[in-house]
């Protein structure tokens, strides 16, 4: 358990947008006593943070502030070396992760952050998984909407089903609402490296093990309407049926064969092809420099939708789950996805990894493999709606 860290959690990055709104909830919600910082690479912007904190309770005026840079691994020894937990909004993270991952790693301290970069995550897995499981760590990608609502949302929708055969669930993503530059750096920067990405994904698949006696697999899904809605699916290449796949992997719940696609689900076909055509076009622009660099400059980091653009906004996943000779329909949804909920889901993950009693694990591992059921009865009892819509049992 590593009582002999100087803090339990470390929240880095704090002086973000997504990191300052990770920092408000666990000012709201979390326990008495748990001795936890902020760290960051300006100390002026982590103090302005901290009055913020104090706004809201009056006794984090004392909060510990570590000034921390990725360029500094030192820094970042200091800060993994004293923490049971770190928690990292800093991205994009293919530019900015890997020293916390790796001092994290060395140090058998626990990571988690909010990417959807499968770069990222690919190499994370091929460089530092091994020295994770030497030293205990647990390296959990992947912790906000990208991809909590659709990782736990297939594992609740399997745990409606039996078991021993074979299992397939699909899920449906509506969400409306507005990204910070962040979000825009990060997608950006995923779209101007789709050669990286491929490459990282192909040296992960010859050093990853695959499940002994099992079959599990993330499959495309194709083009077409959703069953009983009129509404279309359309297939989305995220990192969300990857890390859902790798959760099926590690864990018995899922069954002897497993498959899932992944979709998103819109109203009209127009907006599809019109979606599809400016995708298209936006991948080829920014894999030239200046239209890169042009499109990178349209937001600054730190911006983000206003507390009244996040209150209008939502988020909903549908599952559907087939095994055994039964079919269930089950819902995930919440308020703002990509920063009200993801600061809410870092947080309580982090709080999770923490503080309860969970399954041993080490390595590289996804939300559902290291916190599961532990992770489930947060977010519920955090406000994010798990429930069965019709055909299956309720847990």
């Amino acid at each position: 358990m590593r009582d002999d860290r100087t803090h339990d959690l470390v929240l880095f990055g704090a002086t973000g947008f997504t990191g300052g709104l990770t920092a408000e909830y666990l000012a709201r919600h979390a326990p008495a006593g748990l001795r936890w910082a902020l760290a960051g690479r300006n100390p002026d912007k982590l103090a302005a943070v901290r009055q913020r904190l104090v706004a809201i309770d009056p006794a984090l005026a004392e909060l510990p502030l570590l000034t921390a840079d990725v360029t500094d691994p030192a820094s970042l020894r200091a800060v993994a070396t004293g923490a049971r937990v770190v928690a990292s909004t800093v991205g994009p993270y293919v530019h900015h992760g890997e020293p916390l991952v790796a001092a994290c790693a060395a140090a058998g301290t626990d990571y988690l952050d909010i990417t959807g970069e499968p770069e990222f995550v690919d190499l994370m897995y091929v460089r530092h998984h091994a020295e994770a499981v030497r030293t205990g760590a647990r390296l959990v990608h992947a912790c906000g909407f990208d991809s909590i609502p659709h990782d736990l949302g297939a594992f609740y929708t399997v745990k409606q089903l039996p078991s021993d055969g074979p299992i397939t669930v699909d899920g449906f993503v509506r969400a409306g609402g507005k990204f910070s530059a962040g979000t825009y750096h990060s997608a950006l920067t995923a779209f101007s490296r789709t050669g990286e990405a491929s490459r990282a994904a192909k040296a992960r698949r010859a050093v990853e093990p695959r499940p002994e006696g099992r079959r599990v697999r993330a499959v495309p899904g194709k083009l077409g309407r959703v069953p009983g809605t009129g509404m279309w699916a359309v297939p989305l290449p995220t990192i969300d049926p990857q890390v859902v796949r790798r959760s099926a992997a590690a864990r018995p719940e899922y069954g002897p064969d497993f498959r899932y696609r992944h979709f998103a689900a819109l109203k009209r076909l127009p907006t599809v092809l019109v979606a599809g055509v400016g995708m298209a076009g936006l991948v080829g622009l920014v894999k030239l420099p200046p239209t890169r660099r042009w499109l990178l400059g349209r937001l600054s980091s730190g911006q983000g939708p206003s507390a009244e653009q996040r209150a209008k906004s939502w988020f909903r996943v549908r599952f559907v789950g087939t095994g055994g000779g039964r079919t269930v329909r089950t819902e995930v949804a919440g308020g703002d996805p990509g920063y009200d909920e993801t600061a809410k889901m870092l947080a309580e993950s982090a709080l999770c990894l923490a503080l309860d009693d969970l399954p041993a694990t080490a390595g590289q591992v996804t939300p559902v493999a290291a916190m599961g059921d532990a992770l489930l009865d947060r977010l519920v009892a955090a406000g994010i709606t798990f429930r069965v819509l019709d055909g299956g049992t309720t847990t």
